[in-house]
């Protein structure tokens, strides 16, 4: 998933003897310089910083699948929290997983209603998988650090979103695989899930994912990593 001259004037009459090696040379002055000689950065290039909190030092702008090395601050400063995330999906457009779904209704002992976005939006679900690489048991959370962004626009987890993205915690830990919210040890790894709803007509852009335990420090935005998406993949 990933993001995507110049008019001259005619040459007077006066101009029409000069020779071929001047004319190509004031074209490429006109070029380089002259009124119109390049397009609006808006409308050929898109802003590298967007989907990051402005203000906000990016630490790194990976790719899907690009594991990326977040240091977390804890109480012990001498061991600070770290982990490898990778991103390695984002889906859009679809119904929650209905396994999850049903591992949800099943924990409460009674049916619930099937899970559907508010009007005009969609489901996308971001999966990934973390890593422990510090030097001691450490949680981690993802949705409360992580934006999904069409653009400029991010978009958070809502409190029902955060509620399906503890179902798949809770789906994937039956399956014997913890996840970060759990507590991972040093070297071991497991998945964890965003849930986000953005505009049924809209693709993501970035995620956006802080170093910090939130999006705010006492000194403004944390710093953090802009993944890279591919609407068109």
């Amino acid at each position: 998933m990933s993001s995507r001259g110049s008019t001259f004037a005619a040459l007077g009459a006066a101009s029409a003897l000069l020779m071929v090696t001047a004319c190509a040379a004031a074209t490429s002055s006109d070029t380089a310089s002259g009124p119109g000689s390049a397009v609006p950065a808006a409308a050929t290039t898109t802003d590298p910083d967007a989907g990051a909190p402005p203000g906000a030092e990016i630490l790194g702008r990976p790719a899907v699948g690009e594991p990326f090395k977040l240091t977390v601050g804890s109480s012990d400063e001498a061991r600070p929290d770290e982990f490898e995330i990778t991103v390695e999906d984002v889906t859009c457009g679809e119904p929650l997983d209905p396994e999850v779904v049903a591992h949800a209704a099943e924990s409460v002992g009674e049916p619930t209603p099937t899970p559907t976005p508010e009007a005009g939006k969609q489901y996308c679900v971001v999966a990934l998988e973390v890593l422990n690489v510090g030097k001691s048991e450490a949680n981690w959370s993802a949705g409360d650090v992580m934006t999904l962004n069409v653009a400029d626009t991010a978009y958070s987890q809502s409190l029902a979103d955060a509620d399906h993205a503890y179902d798949y915690s809770q789906y994937w830990y039956s399956k014997g695989k913890a996840g970060p919210s759990f507590g991972l040890n040093p070297g071991s790894k497991g998945p964890d899930h965003g849930v986000f709803q953005i505009p049924a007509d809209e693709e993501p852009t970035t995620v956006w994912v802080a170093s910090g335990t939130s999006f705010e420090g006492f000194d403004g935005p944390e710093p953090g990593y802009l993944v890279q998406l591919d609407p068109a993949g």
